[in-house]
Order: structure tokens, then C-alpha cells, then sequence
């Protein structure tokens, strides 16, 4: 796949209007894999488990250049001709195994204990990078396996929506991935943006005879293959073209749109393979080299406490800066107490930070052998660092928080910032210095004060001019005008984000009809 649009953005969101109106119109006309079911809005109760008609074996893995050579070496002595490989990225993913019958999307299944998988197919289907037709020629009944992985910028978007939701940060975007296909409503599985690089053929008769010819291949037939530009997969005829590859990725893996954590190597010739055959759990014919995560050593400074929206308590280590994957690291998030206790930290402590597969840098362990004598304990505070109220740790829960919702400065300013967010409110004019000063100034306590500001009260605030003052009121104005499920989720209710209010505004249709509901029962 080249990547490249046919038209712009507004003339699909138009061309896909006309699509679901006439779909509308005609539903004994739809197609399962019509483009308007890309959005997703399937919700599954569960997902079935089938058997893979070709097994998903693992690779046997290695950390060492030596071992590479060895497994060349092995190989050479069971393959007297010559022999070629392919090198590529061991994207770090999710496999899935896609089939295709007459060129159409059929079903899509994880490798699960590579016996057998669970069928994702709605989830999988909204992928755009998945192609629910194939272009001609293609095999009658086949399947294609692949990686899904979630992109940095995707994963980075999602934990910065997560944190305006106080909601805790995913940690990785593979484990990420994983979770967002095995989540039930596909419509939530639309919105977060997944990707896929698809690269190994499995049919009954391959029409080529080797593994470069097949991925070249599926990309004619439209699907989003490695970039041989790129340097993403490549042909090489000895072990010395091996290494070659392994170091180049080693450094340039830092510049990837998306997560790497090693190269697979395989050899070309599908005839070699047969010949080379398989071990129980492994084919011989194919190895991946991983890179060791990144680890570095820095001294803790001091741990801070930052206030969320809902009122949980981050505790954050503040670090010596220290370069690492790429980037300065001064901080890096402990979590909880929990978590902080399980590291035994003490004042001062040298501690050990990694990211490797993390964006988000974490503390690992701590080198103890080079603590400070009559080091203190690091103890997790029991009262808000603003507001001075006692904290609370529900049963069941690894968060603290602060339950002065209405007065702590944090709560409210934060409250009243995600209310006036683009997936809420989308008021206009509101910006965070805007909202500390009417805060600050005593002209709004809450949300709901917002509506009852006067020109005058703006006018009064230091630059604050006239356009800006009637901007923002008619923002205001306008914003009454906004969906039910963007008000439910500008009230930032815990555990009530996006997916939820929108079912529970086409549940309910006023907020009345939830105060006067006994209970709620979403499928979410």
C-alpha cells in the first residue's frame, strides 16, 4: 500500500454520508464488508475460539549476534546450495491471521496457543489498513498473517484523552493493542486508530516459490506490506548481511512511527523450508534477534504529588535528568503506593528507569548497594499537597484520592477544563490561564457557573478585551446546543467516558430520565 489518499478527507466523509444514507435506503443491499462498517458498533458478548488450519508457531528467540551465526551455521550444514534470507522488523504487536475468500474479508483470528485463536473479526474489520476487498489477482481461498500494533502517536493521543479523564496511562502500545482487540464494542475499537503490517501467505498451492516473492505479492493485491524503500525487509546472502541489518535497525529503531523490538530472520526459498522442516513449538528455518531494553541509572531527587481531575493521587519521581531511548528523562511516574512500596524506595536513592517498549519512563528497581546510610524511606503522603484534606483509598482500588472535590483548586480547574474540551463542550474563548483566573477570582465555582458569567465580570479581568469577552459568551451560548452524550461526558463522571455516555444518552435521553432510573445496565 502506498498510503496515498484518492481524495481529501472532506470528500470521503462525504462520498461515506451518501454510502450510509443509500445503505439506508436499501438494506437488503449491504455489504458485511462495506466501507461504513469500518466505523465498527458491533458489540460481541464474547468471541468464539477456532482452529487455525495452519498452525501459529513461535520464533525461537535470541539476544546474542553469536547465536545468529550459529543458527546460519546449523542451517548450512542440512542446505548444501545457496542459500538466501530475508530479514525484516519483529513488529511488536499482536499477530492475527486474516483470511480472504474470492478476495473478500472473511474472518480474522489471534494466534492464541497457535492451535487455536479467538475470532475477532469486527474488531479487526474497522482497521483501515486492512483491505476488506483485494485488488485482482489474488487466490481464491487464503490466509495472510500479520502484525496489528497500535502507532506512538496514536498510543501518546490516547494516554493524553486518559489522563484529561484522570484515567491511568496504558504503559506500552503493544500491550495496548492487545487489550483494543479483545475489547467488545468494535465501535471503541474504531477510534483508537490501530495498525497492520501484513507479510506471511498460507495457502493449500503458493504460486511463488519464496517468501520476498509472497510478501511482494500481497502488497499488488492491496495490502500494507513492509517498505522495501525503507530498508523494512530485505534480501541478504550470508550471516555478515544479517548483522548488517540487525545493527542498522539497533539505532534507526528510535525514528519508527511505531514499535520494534527486534528483526526476524527467515530463510527465502519455501523449498528450503519444507527441507529444514520444524521443531515442536518452532520452524527451523527462521529466527528473531531482540534488542535488550534500554536501562539506565540516575538518582532520585525527590517524589512529588500531582492532583487529577477525580482527585487521584500520581505520586512522580523527580530524576537527575538522564538520556535515554532517545529523549531527557526527569520524571517518571511511580503510579500508585502500591507501587512505590513494592520498590522499596528511600530518600536519594540511585534507581534504575527504562522505557525499551515503554514510552512513558518507569522506575525499574533501585540499586540498594549504593544507598545512603540512614537513608529514609520514601512514605506516600495521607493528605491532598493542595488542599490539605485527608486522603481515601477505597477497597479494591490502587488509587488515593482527594474527596474535597468542590474546593480543591486542582479538582475544580480541572473539571472545568475537560467540561470545555472539543470532545465535551467545545467552548471556545476557555483557555487553562482563563479558567485559574476565574477560579482565582471567586466568578466560578464549578461548571455550572460558567453559564451564569457576565460581560461586565470579563471585562474586569486583566486582558480581557471586548471581542474576547462576547467570543466567549457566544461560545457559551452555543454550547447548550451540543449532543447529550458530549454534556454526560463533560461532566467527567468517573468511569463515565466517551463509549459510555454515548450509550447512556441513547439510553436515556435526558438527564432526568438517569436521576429517576433505579440502576443502569450497560454492555460495554
Amino acid at each position: 500500500m502506498k498510503n496515498e489518499s484518492a481524495v481529501s478527507d472532506y470528500e470521503f466523509d462525504m462520498l461515506l454520508k451518501e454510502l450510509e444514507g443509500l445503505e439506508t435506503q436499501y438494506p437488503q443491499l449491504i455489504d458485511p464488508n462495506s466501507p461504513s462498517k469500518r466505523v465498527g458498533g458491533d458489540v460481541t458478548k464474547k468471541f468464539d475460539t477456532v482452529k487455525h488450519k495452519y498452525p501459529m508457531l513461535s520464533l525461537s528467540n535470541t539476544y546474542s549476534k553469536e547465536e545468529i551465526v550459529e543458527w546460519e551455521e546449523r542451517i548450512k550444514k542440512t542446505i548444501e546450495s545457496e542459500i538466501e534470507y530475508v530479514c525484516e522488523l519483529k513488529y511488536d504487536g499482536v499477530a492475527i491471521g486474516i483470511r480472504y475468500v474470492n478476495g473478500i474479508f472473511h474472518s480474522a483470528v489471534t494466534r492464541g496457543d497457535g492451535t487455536q485463536g479467538e475470532l475477532i473479526s469486527p474488531n479487526v474489520r474497522t482497521i483501515n489498513s486492512i483491505p476488506l476487498k483485494l485488488k485482482a489477482p489474488f487466490p481464491d481461498d487464503f490466509e495472510i498473517r500479520g502484525e496489528i500494533f497500535m502507532p506512538l502517536a496514536a498510543f501518546e493521543q490516547l494516554n493524553l484523552d486518559r489522563e484529561k479523564e484522570d484515567l491511568p496511562a496504558f504503559a506500552n502500545p503493544r500491550n495496548t493493542a492487545s487489550g483494543t482487540l479483545k475489547l467488545q464494542d468494535s465501535g471503541a475499537v474504531s477510534e483508537r486508530s490501530l495498525d497492520c503490517f501484513l507479510y506471511g501467505l498460507y495457502q493449500d498451492r503458493s504460486a511463488q516459490s519464496t517468501h520476498y516473492d509472497s510478501v511482494s505479492y500481497a502488497g499488488d493485491m492491496g495490502f500494507k506490506i513492509p517498505r522495501v524503500a525503507d530498508n523494512m525487509i530485505s534480501k541478504v546472502s550470508n550471516v555478515d548481511g544479517i548483522l548488517e541489518f540487525i545493527a542498522y535497525w539497533e539505532e534507526k529503531r528510535k525514528d519508527l512511527p511505531f514499535e520494534i523490538d527486534g528483526i526476524v530472520i527467515k530463510v527465502n526459498s519455501y523449498q528450503q523450508q519444507e527441507e529444514l522442516g520444524y521443531t515442536a513449538k518452532s520452524p527451523r528455518w527462521a529466527i528473531s534477534f531482540k534488542y535488550k531494553t534500554e536501562r539506565v541509572q540516575t538518582l532520585l531527587e525527590s517524589v512529588s504529588y500531582q492532583v487529577g481531575r477525580t482527585g487521584a493521587i500520581t505520586p512522580v519521581a523527580n530524576l537527575t535528568p538522564v538520556y535515554l531511548g532517545g529523549t531527557t528523562v526527569k520524571r517518571a511516574s511511580l503510579h500508585n503506593a502500591e507501587q512505590m512500596e513494592k520498590l522499596d524506595l528511600h530518600e536519594g536513592d540511585q534507581v534504575y528507569v527504562e522505557k525499551g517498549g515503554e514510552i512513558i519512563p518507569k522506575i525499574v528497581d533501585v540499586n540498594a548497594g549504593e544507598r545512603l546510610p540512614n537513608a529514609k524511606p520514601v512514605v506516600f503522603i495521607t493528605s491532598c499537597p493542595a488542599c490539605s484534606s485527608i486522603l481515601v483509598k477505597e477497597e479494591g482500588e490502587a488509587q488515593h484520592y482527594c474527596c474535597n472535590e468542590k474546593e480543591c483548586p486542582p479538582q475544580v480547574k480541572g473539571k472545568i477544563e475537560h467540561f470545555i474540551g472539543r470532545k465535551a463542550m467545545d467552548i471556545d474563548g476557555l483557555g487553562a490561564e482563563t479558567i485559574d483566573a476565574l477560579v482565582e477570582l471567586g466568578f466560578v465555582h464549578n461548571v455550572a457557573d460558567l453559564y451564569d458569567l457576565t460581560y461586565e465580570q470579563l471585562l474586569s479581568m486583566d486582558r480581557m478585551a471586548d471581542k474576547s469577552a462576547r467570543n466567549l459568551l457566544d461560545g457559551l451560548e452555543q454550547s447548550k446546543q451540543v449532543p447529550f452524550e458530549k454534556v454526560l461526558f463533560g461532566l467527567g463522571i468517573r468511569f463515565v467516558g466517551a463509549t459510555v455516555s454515548k450509550k447512556l444518552a441513547k439510553a436515556f435521553l435526558t438527564m432526568d430520565a438517569i436521576r429517576s432510573a433505579s440502576y443502569v445496565v450497560l454492555v460495554v
